[in-house]
């Protein structure tokens, strides 16, 4: 299957950068560049691209507020938005992440990273970069008063599940560390959406800071 990727930043030099490696991967291609998050979002919708790359500091309408319009809670058929930008301010992180982002990369994490991360997220996994994730997953996320609670208790081997995904642990790293097959770590964490009604991991990471379960 190609990947296709929308792109959306202000800057016509940071769009070229990134639509010459995506099309230079032999599984991606670029449908679509905007200049401004409204943009990004009707182009986004009329399109349905498999990965969208924005960027937070954008005219018009911002990339968070573009991701949220695509892919937060309320959205009934979310699209998958990695945000990619030069910053790594908390509020940006944890408002992408939030608004439902499945990937955060700073712009100086490289090419290999960037393709990394529109591979991730085409197949439902969260990459984010790794300069900000334990500070993301240990301080930024304040526990909430009443943290969510799952609908039905998590075993204790979903719970280890859960432990390593907010460590940033792919689906192979976990089931090496577990010592089971992938797909047994599929199943958990099938489980553990269901239970947290969690649409990604990287939500799942979040409920395990704010639970207290990584204190």
């Amino acid at each position: 299957m190609t990947i296709r990727v929308l792109i959306a930043d202000d800057q016509d030099m940071v769009r070229t950068g990134f639509r010459m490696i995506i099309d230079s991967q032999p599984d991606m291609r670029v449908v679509g560049e905007a200049a401004d998050g409204a943009a990004a979002v009707a182009l986004a919708r009329r399109l349905r691209p498999e990965v969208c790359l924005f960027d937070v500091r954008m005219p018009r309408m911002d990339g968070l507020e573009a991701t949220r319009a695509l892919a937060g809670p309320d959205v009934p058929d979310p699209l998958r938005v990695v945000i990619v930008t030069t910053f790594d301010m908390d509020e940006y992180v944890y408002g992408a992440l939030r608004g439902g982002a499945v990937g955060f990369l700073l712009k100086d994490s490289g090419p290999a990273l960037l393709v990394e991360a529109v591979r991730a997220a085409a197949n439902g996994e969260a990459l984010v970069s790794p300069s900000v994730t334990v500070r993301l997953l240990e301080h930024l996320a304040v526990p909430p008063a009443e943290p969510r609670r799952p609908r039905e208790a998590l075993t204790d081997r979903e719970l280890d599940v859960v432990r390593l995904v907010a460590r940033g642990r792919t689906n192979e790293e976990i089931a090496r560390e577990l010592f089971v097959s992938l797909s047994t770590v599929k199943t958990h964490l099938g489980s553990v959406h269901r239970k947290l009604n969690a649409r990604n991991r990287v939500e799942v990471a979040a409920w395990a800071w704010e639970s207290g379960l990584m204190r």
